[in-house]
């Protein structure tokens, strides 16, 4: 029985070898974070293709190389401003040959909020004062407003985008010491805060709601009474159970060696499936929602 162990690098020799122009070329493959963007794993070429080159000098094993692309190929999404943060701290960590779980938890740990904190600095903040002022210019009649909108929105975007390069990468390295003696407490708590984010964009992504209602007309009133077994009974309970469950079996599939491809074409017969159950119940029974003594009235009349 092999008793290789997949979350340690072969070769652990630590050797010092990023530097800024590692760091700001990773910046500027950040531009094409998005070039590749997907609806399996979003961001992840991008994200590869980001640090590829830094990768590719700190891991000469090609088996750690091999291992870490792999890992890095995962599911992947934030803020394309803010992103070299996280390139900067994850490539501290590879360098320092950390446990390749903990660089997993950090990278998870810290895709959420750089997206949250990237929309509200950047979409809702920086962009309405750019284009408020750029708009005054050109409503005053001056050639100024398009030219001070891009200059000014870019020139932080760029400030921050290679400043936070430099920023998260030596955050990295000078956290590196904790990290030695907190590796299993931070890889907990960073899973933790990963599976809360994979949670909530389990909430975000997916969506599966039943349509199915329960109706009881009763005698003397005119309107029926109608019971929705997603609102009034799933929800709750548990809000988007559906969606857990559904992602759940997705995820255990995946874990059963089923391909991508085929939970894909699962997943939209499972849809067409659900949408078109309520037209076969109206053609079969004459009944728009399902209505229990209706329906069974019907069948046993064959």
């Amino acid at each position: 029985m092999s008793t290789e162990n997949y979350d340690v690098y072969k070769d652990q020799s630590a050797a010092k070898v990023i530097t800024s122009k590692d760091l700001s070329r990773m910046a500027w493959r950040s531009l094409f974070l998005q070039a590749s963007f997907n609806y399996e794993r979003m961001q992840a070429n991008g994200w590869l293709y980001t640090i590829l080159p830094a990768l590719r000098k700190i891991h000469k094993n090609p088996d750690d190389l091999r291992q870490s692309m792999r890992m890095h190929l995962e599911f992947f999404n934030t803020h394309p401003f803010l992103v070299t943060f996280i390139s900067g701290l994850v490539v501290s960590m590879e360098e320092a040959k950390e446990n390749i779980s903990t660089i997993r938890a950090i990278k998870v740990s810290t895709m959420g909020p750089g997206g949250g904190i990237g929309d509200a600095v950047f979409w809702l903040t920086l962009l309405s004062i750019c284009g408020g002022v750029g708009a005054s210019f050109s409503l005053s009649g001056s050639w100024l407003g398009p030219i001070f909108f891009l200059v000014a929105f870019n020139v932080v975007h760029f400030a921050l985008r290679f400043g936070l390069a430099n920023y998260g990468y030596k955050m990295g390295v000078s956290a590196i010491a904790n990290l030695k003696e907190q590796t299993r407490k931070l890889s907990h708590a960073a899973s933790i805060v990963g599976l809360t984010v994979i949670g909530a964009m389990t909430a975000s992504y997916v969506r599966l709601e039943s349509g199915l209602q329960l109706v009881r007309h009763v005698e003397g009133v005119e309107k029926p009474f109608v019971y929705s077994l997603q609102k009034d009974l799933i929800d709750p309970i548990m809000p988007k159970l559906l969606p857990l469950l559904w992602t759940l079996f997705i995820l255990w599939r995946i874990k059963k060696g089923t391909s991508t491809l085929k939970l894909v074409v699962w997943t939209i017969i499972f849809g067409l499936v659900c949408i078109g159950l309520p037209v076969l119940v109206k053609h079969w029974f004459g009944v728009d929602i399902i209505d229990p003594a209706v329906l069974a009235e019907r069948m046993s009349q064959g």
